[in-house]
């Protein structure tokens, strides 16, 4: 089993001034013109570091940075950024809990995928469908093929975990499996805040993911 770890950030933690940015960062920076894709650049760098600053003041030893993988996300103005000291692959995705017609699952969702959908509640459905759409997310970025891939050549499985998505309560992680067309099979967790749910995946099989927000000084 692999340990995971993984911090969140929002727009509001990240400092007004650049100072914190390398010389290579801000010059990055500077060539981004659209303002929501300089937030979002500079969320993203802001919560990768406090995440990696985070973790040197873990009890693993002097070498365990030296093998860091990292995978962020970020939507509608949070980031989270998950991180593995080992050379396990590793991948997350963050999207909102919103509603999605039944077209989306037919262009989007595999047969058994679509099912589960149409026997969920009304009022579980939105959150169904974002967990098996940020579990496809997550696995893609594992894959040769990336995101370019068809989303139904992953499948979220039909486990009672998912199942049962309505019982599952807020800020909890709870298991997910995915399996690909290749015959790649990830396991991972997922989780969700307000409007906002998390996957992450990660090979070999991971270890509830551990936060570091409570470490940072």
């Amino acid at each position: 089993m692999t340990d995971v770890y993984w911090l969140e950030q929002t727009e509001a933690n990240v400092p007004l001034e650049d100072d914190w940015l390398s010389e290579s960062e801000t010059a990055c920076l500077g060539g981004l013109t659209d303002r929501k894709g300089r937030a979002e650049w500079r969320l993203g760098r802001w919560t990768v570091k406090r995440a990696v600053a985070a973790c040197r003041k873990l009890p693993l030893g002097a070498d365990a940075l030296k093998h860091v993988r990292v995978s962020i996300s970020h939507r509608a103005g949070t980031a989270v950024c998950s991180l593995v000291m080992s050379d396990a692959a590793l991948a997350c995705d963050l999207e909102l809990i919103e509603p999605r017609s039944f077209a989306f699952t037919a262009d989007y969702f595999t047969t058994e995928e679509q099912v589960l959908v149409s026997r969920s509640s009304a009022a579980d459905r939105p959150r169904l469908i974002a967990l098996i759409w940020s579990a496809k997310a997550s696995a893609l970025k594992l894959v040769p093929t990336g995101l370019r891939a068809d989303t139904r050549s992953v499948a979220v499985s039909p486990t009672e975990v998912v199942r049962r998505c309505g019982q599952c309560g807020v800020d909890t992680w709870r298991p997910l499996e995915v399996r690909h067309t290749g015959g790649q099979f990830f396991h991972g967790w997922w989780r969700h805040t307000g409007i906002l749910l998390l996957t992450l995946v990660a090979q070999p099989p991971p270890r509830a993911p551990i936060l570091l927000q409570d470490r940072l000084g």
